[in-house]
């Protein structure tokens, strides 16, 4: 004769298996990161809206944290629960703190060992690049410069030049984060995408020259933020970048004499030409400790 109250009973507790399976997968945290710069913000042209001393600076705070928040609503309507934001533009004190959820984690200062992307780990399911630039070998772009446009003509890894944004994806993905949207200019959407694949891109404004572009309103740049953010995190799962290979070898161009023959004194570093200086480092990390020393380094620095 079957069995018929013991195929039931373990009928019973496969579904209840699967049921406390739905559930946990149903209460996972969706964690963010967002890194947010301020070149790409809505409307920014020039040093008028970038720095302390600029006229427009003080509004143009506000835009950057009510993009940053665009992001994190159109985020959190495709699942999103927690996030951590790297406040990444000057001295690391742009976004306005108190215009955030409370329970929103925000980085901020330098120097940070990971730089733009201080607090990344493998715990999160995505990054979202806001107010993004391009590269410093960019002919187009708005502020187009990679870390530095006072010290730096070309930053590479592994003979690649790269954006800001290429080098904080190449962090990322040593975490296994995939980026997923990026907001700027067309030049730098169009940058991260031939490096990043078919990530989401907002575009708010069409670059004209280094100091000038055709722009949208400020709340029509949020808008389009948040719709992206929310496509972009829905897709997250089909979007995911190749880590770079290791050793990863990073070079950097200076435009000046000096700090290219003091760092060659270095015996891990390696002078390649009148301007540029070669490192190999062993991750992601090690690399974008390097970056962070070079161009934060100073013997006067105090305290």
């Amino acid at each position: 004769m079957p069995r018929y109250p013991d195929t039931l009973r373990l009928l019973c507790m496969l579904v209840t298996l699967a049921a406390a399976g739905a559930r946990a997968h149903a209460q996972r945290p969706v964690k963010v990161y967002i890194s947010a710069d301020m070149e790409g913000i809505t409307g920014v042209v020039s040093g008028d809206q970038l720095g302390p001393t600029g006229f427009e600076y003080t509004r143009f705070r506000e835009y950057m944290t009510a993009e940053v928040l665009a992001a994190m609503q159109g985020a959190r309507e495709a699942g999103a629960t927690e996030f951590v934001i790297s406040d990444s533009h000057g001295n690391g004190e742009s976004l306005l703190i108190d215009r955030f959820p409370a329970n929103t984690t925000i980085v901020r200062s330098f120097p940070r060992p990971l730089m733009m992307m201080q607090g990344i780990d493998s715990t999160f399911d995505a990054a979202i690049f806001i107010g993004y630039h391009s590269a410093t070998t960019s002919a187009t772009g708005v502020r187009a410069h990679t870390i530095s446009s006072a010290l730096l003509t070309r930053v590479a890894l592994n003979g690649t030049p790269m954006s800001e944004a290429g080098i904080n994806a190449a962090i990322a993905a040593h975490y296994g984060v995939p980026v997923v949207m990026i907001s700027g200019d067309d030049a730098i959407v169009s940058q991260a995408r031939q490096q990043l694949g078919n990530i989401e891109g907002a575009v708010v404004k069409r670059a004209i020259s280094f100091h000038s572009a055709a722009t949208m309103t400020p709340e029509a740049g949020q808008a389009l933020i948040r719709e992206r953010a929310k496509a972009a995190v829905t897709r997250r799962t089909e979007l995911r970048q190749t880590p770079t290979a290791k050793p990863i070898t990073l070079e950097v161009s200076f435009k000046n004499y000096r700090p290219v023959e003091l760092l060659s004194y270095l015996p891990n570093v390696l002078r390649i030409d009148a301007h540029t200086i070669r490192f190999v480092g062993r991750d992601m990390v090690e690399v974008s400790k390097f970056l962070e020393f070079v161009t934060s380094y100073d013997p006067a620095l105090a305290p």
